[in-house]
């Protein structure tokens, strides 16, 4: 159905692969789309000012991934997420095993963030 994801449909998309048993509201699935606009805004304090939160993006990736699936997930985020935040993206989410090889390969992780996650 979807043969490129566009500001328009992307909510759409969201939508469509969304899989949560226990919903029982509209507010929670707006509850899990705004964590895409919380990973943005934890990735941009990492820029600007040096301090990750990287439990917090952990727990938010995952939750994502769960609800969403690996597929839609990764694309949604791609989507979302400015490039410039890619490398920190790559580096958590090769550390949780999300990515296939070929996956953001000409991407470099982010080392600071692939040490971070080391010491966990």
């Amino acid at each position: 159905m979807f043969e490129e994801i566009t500001k328009q449909n992307w909510l759409l998309y969201a939508m469509q692969n969304y899989d949560n048993p226990t919903l029982e509201k509209q507010q929670e699935f707006d509850d899990d789309i705004k964590r895409f606009k919380y990973l943005k805004r934890l990735f941009r304090k990492y820029e600007t000012l040096g301090e990750i939160k990287i439990r917090l993006i952990l727990n938010h990736i995952i939750l994502l991934h769960n609800v969403f699936g690996a597929e839609a997930c990764m694309t949604l985020l791609l989507f979302k997420i400015d490039k410039q935040y890619w490398p920190i993206l790559k580096s958590v989410c090769s550390y949780l095993g999300y990515l296939y090889p070929h996956e953001l390969g000409e991407v470099e992780d982010d080392e600071n963030i692939t040490q971070m996650l080391k010491e966990l």
